[in-house]
């Protein structure tokens, strides 16, 4: 998944209206479904397999630039069930949580793209990392900033996260331009950081922290 940066936390962060209930396993059985004014955003799960198939046959050359090499499966409906199992699983864990995005008038088809809070550590972190990755014919409308928006409140209100991080390369304007416009602040440069399109890549690294004082997430004593 591609990701980016920014510069200061954007009082514009809390504006999109979440959907959810608080941290509990509650809110794995039902499914989190994150909407703003225009997507909505949900756990995609094995039944969901040919909808995410679609989307990264369509944009597989489109994203192979920033990310990972695939593995040879990846673009089979296979694949993706496989993944969607994982998914569900990792959600229930509070491991990981990865979202499918849609137009909220047009629920889950076609997938514009998809976004993830992954590495989740809890103890005295509350940390997450933000990958995401848009159709290619549908950059340059604001899907990706107001989807990062919700899902970074969504992670803040609901999974009582303190620090979202989120990496890009250099080279990567579009998704530098969504990470400023969300609030992240550039906290360092990593060389050679990741091995992307048969080359090490640096990245530019990020993090957005929460702007409220609250009490930390679950299991917040010592790590």
């Amino acid at each position: 998944m591609t990701t980016s940066e920014g510069l200061g936390f954007s009082p514009l962060l809390a504006a999109d209206r979440v959907r959810s209930c608080a941290y509990s396993p509650s809110l794995i059985a039902q499914r989190p479904e994150i909407t703003t004014a225009r997507l909505a955003m949900y756990l995609h799960g094995p039944e969901h397999a040919r909808l995410l198939r679609d989307h990264v046959v369509r944009n597989g050359a489109h994203l192979a630039r920033w990310s990972p090499a695939y593995p040879d499966d990846y673009l089979t409906e296979v694949y993706w069930k496989i993944r969607g199992d994982k998914n569900v699983e990792d959600a229930a864990d509070g491991k990981a949580f990865r979202f499918a995005i849609a137009w909220r008038d047009q629920p889950k088809d076609p997938v514009l793209g998809m976004i993830a809070l992954t590495e989740i550590a809890r103890g005295p972190q509350q940390h997450a990392n933000l990958g995401y990755g848009l159709d290619e014919r549908d950059q340059g409308k604001g899907i990706m900033v107001e989807a990062v928006r919700a899902l970074c409140t969504w992670a803040f209100d609901e999974l009582l996260l303190h620090r979202i991080t989120a990496n890009y390369m250099p080279t990567n304007e579009r998704s530098a331009k969504v990470l400023r416009r969300c609030g992240f602040s550039v906290v360092g440069y990593a060389r050679d950081y990741l091995f992307i399109n048969g080359a090490w890549r640096d990245h530019v690294l990020t993090a957005l922290t929460d702007p409220q004082e609250r009490a930390p997430g679950p299991g917040c004593g010592p790590g």
